[in-house]
């Protein structure tokens, strides 16, 4: 089984990009972030003719998040309905059923927290851990449950040196600084283990690169996007690596995919 999280940056600016990669890769879950539309305006046909379900939580110009699935799903939560009255498009979830069993899987997209502004930065960054309090919280209620679970998405958030090219740079920020760090171990050390470290304890893994600086032949990136996994996938899970094809693409969006592969 194959699973991708990807930050578009909008969907409508990277059609063609996205069209392209799914042929070549063949994913049976995909989850989107940053699609940057609003749910009517998604492009459900061309996701349906190659042979995708899809769930959309769509927002006009911001945010967004939606799910690509072969398999057959019910939408189990829009937002998180433990963070109530948030107006932003951050977490979309469904139940997967294939075959005779099932697992829950989620598209998140995070605050990121960061401003130029010190007393606006401050806000952002509490509405940020407040998230993050919720996501857990929700995340808790599902692991009581026992059923498997897969999420994916762009945390915004990097969690040890090897995530950052120059770590000194953003020290302190709402990206890289341990308040945020406590809530995501708080998420691990609940059961939701880290696809990517499994494998790769010592590779950077980097899935952003900024537009600006020519980061990307540089190398000055981020590892900001992960795919976490219940202990069951955990045992499964025989790849997990960034692919930057869609990084080099015209008009690409500044992260690349994520993808990872379990035995089935």
């Amino acid at each position: 089984m194959k699973i991708a999280t990807y930050n578009i940056n909008s969907i409508r600016a990277r059609t063609t990009n996205l069209w392209q990669w799914l042929k070549n890769y063949n994913p049976d879950i995909v989850f989107l972030q940053e699609i940057k539309c609003e749910s009517e305006d998604f492009p459900y046909f061309e996701c349906e003719a190659l042979g995708y379900n899809v769930a959309v939580l769509g927002q006009k110009s911001y945010n967004g998040v939606a799910i690509l699935s072969k398999y057959d799903f019910e939408i189990s939560a829009k937002n998180l309905p433990t963070f109530q009255n948030d107006d932003a498009m951050r977490y979309l979830e469904i139940l997967v059923k294939k075959g005779n069993s099932k697992f829950w899987a989620a598209s998140i997209y995070a605050p990121n927290g960061c401003s130029p502004d010190k007393i606006i930065e401050k806000e952002k960054l509490a509405y940020k851990l407040k998230w993050f309090d919720c996501l857990h919280t929700h995340i808790l209620s599902k692991i009581s449950s026992g059923i498997p679970f897969i999420i994916g998405g762009d945390f915004n958030v990097m969690m040890s040196p090897l995530d950052v090219y120059e770590p000194q740079k953003f020290a302190g920020s709402p990206l890289y600084s341990k308040p945020v760090w406590d809530k995501i171990n708080a998420i691990i050390y609940s059961g939701a283990h880290d696809a990517f470290r499994l494998l790769h304890p010592k590779n950077e893994g980097f899935t952003f690169w900024d537009y600006t600086g020519n980061s990307f032949v540089t190398n000055s990136g981020l590892r900001i996007d992960y795919i976490f996994v219940s202990a069951q996938f955990a045992e499964r899970l025989i790849k997990c690596e960034t692919d930057k094809s869609l990084r080099m693409t015209d008009k690409p969006s500044d992260h690349t995919v994520l993808t990872a592969e379990f035995e089935v």
